[in-house]
């Protein structure tokens, strides 16, 4: 089989690195790059995005809606990274493991939006318990979430490694958009079930790429019929064979300490770990580990890539 064309249109930011590290050796596709020169030009690239078989856009949301555009009239298919198309009717989610059917979407998709890091995590713990009736489309539901600083691109991580500002010594994680609607509501409110959009309170560590989600489910949601071995089975039931989702069992009481559910734990690979989390109270905690720009944003774009090009779904990716 002849190799199929890839172009990463922003292929120096943060997200667009990482993929394109990731495919480089891959005998099966040809990636194509525009000269440094060219790579601002949007007449170089429109004519690359033309001329290849799948646009990888990692851009900023206005431009990533502009480029999509110019694959409307060719048999270009794009898929995006941007936080532009996530809800919108007319794209594909990218978050292959959401549903049983979601996989087929994405292979026959001529346009796929890749999910939001902090959105993949609280969707694969969420999503299974409302599809199996143990939480109503009600419930209202918060997340925290510990983030390291590549999250939020160039110009976070040149805000935290400025020596200056002396933050990667700070002993405690940093709240971040606390007074802000999070870009990644609109996404976990649309595709988890729920009626109402989570609470979230997301943070930053000292600390380049991981990410630690926790999720907890108070008692009353659970209406006292729903145990913490029934939500663990869910879940675990949800993801069996499933190449880069590894489901914890419960864990007997003290069996945790000062280092567990390090957020570093899955960095450099594609896979997220769901650790279900009992209290003797009845509440129930989820916590997913996951590196920000594996699963959290380049290793998911590898996967739908590779779905989408009908290749093995884990080719490239570590697990």
């Amino acid at each position: 089989m002849s190799s199929q064309r890839v172009f990463i249109d922003g292929h120096v930011g943060t997200t667009g690195l990482r993929i394109r590290d990731w495919l480089t050796g891959r005998k099966d596709l040809e990636l194509l790059t525009s000269p440094d020169e060219a790579r601002k030009d949007p007449v170089a690239r429109r004519e690359m995005i033309q001329a290849c078989d799948i646009a990888v856009l990692c851009l900023p949301d206005e431009a990533a809606v502009e480029a999509s555009k110019w694959a409307e009239d060719s048999p270009t298919r794009v898929l995006d990274a941007s936080t532009a198309h996530r809800v919108a009717k007319d794209w594909t989610y990218g978050l292959p493991e959401l549903v049983p059917e979601q996989r087929d979407a994405i292979r026959a998709a001529k346009r796929v939006s890749n999910p939001g890091c902090y959105p993949s995590a609280f969707l694969l713990c969420v999503r299974p318990l409302l599809d199996a009736g143990l939480l109503a489309a009600k419930t209202p539901i918060s997340l925290h979430a510990l983030s390291g600083y590549t999250g939020g691109g160039r110009p976070l991580i040149e805000k935290w490694e400025a020596a200056q500002n002396g933050l990667l010594s700070l002993p405690f994680e940093a709240p971040y958009a606390l007074d802000t609607v999070h870009k990644h509501i609109p996404e976990m409110h649309t595709y988890s079930g729920l009626t109402k959009a989570p609470q979230f309170v997301p943070a930053v560590g000292p600390f380049a790429c991981g990410m630690r989600v926790e999720i907890p489910i108070h008692a009353h949601w659970l209406g006292g019929e729903v145990s913490d071995s029934r939500i663990a089975e869910a879940l675990a039931d949800r993801y069996a064979g499933e190449p880069f989702v590894r489901v914890h069992p419960l864990q007997p009481r003290g069996s945790f300490d000062d280092r567990s559910f390090d957020p570093q734990a899955c960095n450099d690979t594609n896979r997220i770990e769901i650790h279900p989390v009992s209290n003797p109270s009845g509440h129930v905690l989820l916590i997913a580990i996951l590196d920000n720009l594996g699963k959290g944003a380049a290793g998911v774009a590898i996967q739908n890539l590779n779905l989408m090009l009908g290749c093995d779904e884990t080719s490239g990716l570590a697990r």
